[in-house]
């Protein structure tokens, strides 16, 4: 099995990031029952899990930074990807390589045959099986930390498959590790916003009980930001406390302000950790980023409660070297453009905001696409003071909202817009056509920040 056989294996099971059918999917069970086969790989270190309806990427990547700074060997689990599958699985900052990738997917092949023939294991889908080849690799480099972020949602993601301390999900006795015994794990969950309400529930509660889910006694738990009235904060609590868990409330315990930026990223002060304030360099923009940089830094300091070293200068260059593309990413500077992946309507605030406030952004031309699901209207409302013209443009995704659907939306919204070709078309015109200070961004969806930043790439027109 090469790399290609072996996407196209992953692919021929359900796979819910592209078929969009979430609400098939009852319980961890098959997950559970395929890590049993393969000699539960996910056990046996120390785990990181975060769940979240925004930010929960940042922060995975932001805490792997910086336990890697801390010299700490790590496993990193993300999704989805920009470019290539193998961006998913990272060890020690790398992407796995194409040729273990296949190696391990072969050895992931047979316990699946195997595991389907189970009861419980006749529903395994894509993403319980990434998520299983992410646990084989963490095991063949022997990780200290395993980084882990949630698909959607977290009660039935395929990622929650821990117990207390380490157990396996339905077991009390903790797994021993080493001559320490015990593992190390900390829950986060990130911004919680209404997402997926068909799946996840109508209120934000409701998608905070969610969220929640992966929460398991034992754990440091750590509540980043909350907008709102609390709702989310306080359900997360409670399911904490009802787990018997320490918890972390960032918004209580840190404060943050930000020092001075430029297009290459910001610097700012944060308040709250032992020792006193700490002066930090980020290259992400974006006032929410410095809230995801808080929660990484909440999470490292409950690493280090638990007897991690991860002393002030890991956190430093942790978070002054961390890479996470596809977020407010300056793609070139002259004419300036953008790539983001705004797929919500608050995403899509904190995007004209971020445009505004570290752009001085008055008019943007706007690259759009998005997936079938999304809030097109309320996208477009959010971003439409700031455009100056829209290109809804045709992406290459099997679940893209038809871009005339797009471009009417803005339309409503009192934008110019306009049904473009694909991606590389539009943003061509759009190069050609930019006018003054005008900020191009391509926008809607990850998929399109990446099919921008592979042409800019192939064309050499990054700057």
């Amino acid at each position: 099995m090469n790399y290609r056989q072996s996407i196209d294996y992953l692919l021929s099971f359900a796979d819910f990031e592209r078929s969009g059918r979430y609400r098939d999917r009852p319980d961890v069970g098959p997950a559970l029952s395929l890590l049993r086969g393969l000699s539960d790989p996910h056990l046996g270190r120390r785990t990181v899990h975060i769940a979240g309806s925004k930010g929960k990427g940042s922060v995975a990547a932001m805490v792997e930074s910086v336990l890697r700074a801390a010299g700490l060997s790590t496993g990193l689990f993300t999704s989805p990807h920009l470019h290539d599958y193998t961006e998913r699985i990272r060890i020690d900052g790398e992407p796995l390589a194409q040729q273990e990738w296949a190696r391990l997917a072969h050895t992931l092949r047979d316990t699946v045959e195997s595991a389907s023939r189970e009861p419980g294991g006749r529903h395994l889908v894509t993403f319980d099986l990434l998520t299983a080849l992410a646990f084989l690799a963490f095991r063949e480099h022997d990780v200290d930390c395993q980084i882990l972020e949630t698909g959607l949602g977290g009660r039935v993601d395929s990622t929650n498959v821990f117990g207390g301390g380490g157990t396996r999900l339905g077991e009390s006795r903790p797994t021993e590790v080493g001559p320490t015994g015990g593992v190390t794990h900390v829950c986060v969950v990130t911004a919680v916003g209404l997402e997926h309400t068909d799946v996840l529930g109508g209120t934000v509660e409701k998608i905070a009980a969610e969220k929640a889910g992966i929460i398991r006694p034992g754990a440091t738990v750590v509540i980043g930001p909350q907008a709102g009235a609390g709702g989310a904060r306080r359900v997360i609590a409670e399911a904490a406390a009802e787990a018997g868990c320490d918890i972390v409330d960032v918004a209580a315990r840190y404060t943050w302000r930000r020092t001075s930026h430029d297009l290459g990223g910001q610097a700012f002060r944060l308040e709250g950790p032992p020792g006193g304030a700490l002066h930090l360099r980020l290259p992400l923009l974006g006032l929410h980023q410095l809230e995801n940089a808080a929660t990484a830094i909440a999470c490292a300091g409950a690493l280090a409660q638990r007897g991690v070293s991860i002393p002030n200068e890991a956190i430093e260059k942790g978070l002054a070297d961390v890479s996470w593309p596809g977020r407010m990413e300056i793609l070139r500077r002259e004419p300036v453009i953008v790539a983001d992946g705004a797929h919500s309507r608050e995403s899509a605030r904190r995007l004209r905001e971020s445009l505004t406030d570290y752009l001085s952004c008055q008019s943007a031309f706007l690259i759009v696409g998005m997936s079938a699901d999304k809030d097109v209207s309320g996208i477009a409302q959010e971003l439409a003071p700031i455009v100056g013209r829209v290109i809804a443009a045709r992406a290459d995704h099997p679940r893209a909202m038809p871009p005339e659907q797009v471009a009417a939306a803005f339309v409503q919204a009192g934008a110019e817009a306009e049904v473009g070709a694909g991606v590389a078309q539009a943003l061509e015109k759009a190069m050609a056509t930019v006018v003054g200070k005008e900020v191009i961004c391509l926008t809607g969806s990850l998929f399109v920040a990446a099919e921008g930043r592979a042409h800019l790439k192939k064309t050499g027109a990054t700057a």
